[in-house]
Parts: C-alpha cells; structure tokens; sequence
C-alpha cells in the first residue's frame, strides 16, 4: 500500500468517524423526541410532524401505545410479509403497470419469489439484469421502496436493541410503526435526498426515458455469413438511477438499477460518488 492509498484510507476512516457524532445525536433525539429536532417553530419540523400525524390517523395508529416484544415481532413480521407480497405483485403484473416505456414482459415467477424475498430481507441478491428485465415502475416502486423499509426495519430493531439495554424495565419497547415512521421520515429519507442529490452532481443519471438512442464514435460492420451489418447506434438504458443508488448505499442493501452495480457508470461514474457511495455504506452503523 502506497503513501497515497493510505491517504486515502485515512480521510476515509476519518470522514466516517466524524460524521457519526453529530448523525447519531440526530437518531437519538429523533426517538427521544423529534420536536429537538430543528426547534418547535421550525417550518421543516413542522411539516414532518404533519406528515408523520397524518399517516398515523390513516392505518389508525396510536403513537403512545406501546408494545411488548410479541406485539413488536408480530407487527414487524406482518408488515414485511406484506412487502414481499406487494414486490412480488408488482414483478409478476409490470407488464401491466406504467412507467414500462420499454415494454418488458412479467418477471418468472420464480425470479419475482427470489427477489422480492431477498430485497425484504436486505440480502438484495439478484439473479437478473436489472436494465433488460425490470420496468421504471418495478424499479421506483418496488425495488426502491423496498430499500427504504427492509433498512428501516433493521433500524427499528437496532433501536429496539439499545432499548432493551437503556430502560430499567424492558415490558415495553416502543411501538414499531411509531419506530418504522420516524426511521423513515426523519432519517432515510432526508440522507438519501441529500445524498441523490450529490450523486446527480457527479453524473449518476435520473430521468424517466427508458432508453435513449446515441451515435457510435466508431461504427461497426458485423458479417453474418454473406450479409454485412453495419451498427451505427447504440441503445443505453435510463431511468431513476440516483434515487435508487441513494438508498441502496445508505441502507446497505447493494440491489442496484443495473446488472453490473455500481460498476456501471452510469450508476458510479466519478471517484468523488464512489468515495460518497463508501461513506454512505458505514455512516448509519457508525452513527
């Protein structure tokens, strides 16, 4: 390892490090109490709240309910079955939904089984190319959604972890739709907003065109038998990559929009979003 590798490796360790103070103090109030946040007057705070009230009014949910550890496993176990359902509908009837400019047919149904049973339990192992298999729709509503709450989901149980280790008495952990909400509304999503944002900048595309036609530089002439193709275009997959890489990065989840990862450039094209991909990989378990 050279001067310059373990210059690098410092800033990295370094950065990481001194991220997780101020980002763990964050996590902490905003589960101690999210009106810390950014001040009681705050127009942002207030909007969150707002947002958080109302989906609780809407699946009937009571925030100063807590549960016990049953109630908890249960829930959670509920809600990430619904989930895997939910993926698996969406793969299985793609043919049907929008956002398929490229009209991709309905996934196997042993390949919607693999996959959305491997994005609920963040293992994200992917036995197909994203690019030729998935619509917009698979991707943006189905994979990345399913980002969000599989990472948010293993937060709520670290939380309840630390919680069983603060409280005098651990009868009750909390309420995991209380957890679940606050993880992503006042976490994930504003890292990965802010992190998709930073990624565009360096050139990870987000659009919703499908495919886009360019020129070559170079043309190519195949030959087939006694017949001569000369290619003059090629074809290159679009669609809401950032948005997508965001969370994939900070939830650690590694399904990406395409068949090669973020060894596609389209996905990480510059050493600035590799490093930013890396820091975002550690910045919640550091935290």
């Amino acid at each position: 390892m050279n001067a310059n590798s373990l210059i690098q490796l410092f800033i990295y360790i370094g950065l990481v490090l001194l991220l997780s103070w101020p980002v763990g103090l964050y996590i902490s109030r905003v589960f101690e109490n999210a009106n810390r946040l950014l001040g009681s007057e705050g127009r942002v705070t207030r909007l969150l709240h707002a947002v958080e009230n109302g989906i609780y009014r809407l699946a009937g949910v009571d925030p100063k309910q807590e549960m016990d550890w049953m109630g908890y496993t249960v829930s959670l176990l509920v809600f990430n079955l619904l989930g895997a359902l939910l993926l698996y509908g969406i793969l299985r009837l793609q043919d049907w939904l929008p956002l398929n400019p490229q009209h991709f047919h309905a996934v196997p149904s042993t390949t919607a089984f693999n996959t959305a049973v491997s994005f609920m339990t963040n293992t994200n192992w992917q036995s197909y190319s994203g690019e030729t298999t998935l619509s917009i729709f698979a991707q943006m509503v189905g994979l990345t959604v399913q980002n969000f709450v599989s990472a948010a989901t293993g937060l709520c149980i670290a939380i309840v972890l630390i919680r069983s280790f603060a409280r005098e008495s651990q009868k009750f952990l909390g309420n995991f739709w209380v957890d679940l909400t606050k993880t992503t509304l006042y976490i994930l999503l504003p890292a990965a907003l802010i992190l998709a944002v930073l990624l565009m900048s360096q050139g990870v595309i987000q659009n919703f065109q499908g495919v886009k036609q360019v020129d070559l530089l170079h043309p190519v002439t195949l030959v087939r038998g006694h017949h001569q193709i000369r290619l003059i275009h090629q074809i290159l997959p679009m669609g809401p990559v950032a948005s997508q890489e965001a969370i994939k990065q900070l939830g650690t989840n590694g399904g990406g929009y395409f068949n090669m990862n973020s060894a596609h450039p389209f996905e990480n094209p510059s050493p600035l979003s590799n490093f930013l991909a890396m820091v975002a990989m550690l910045l919640f378990p550091a935290a």
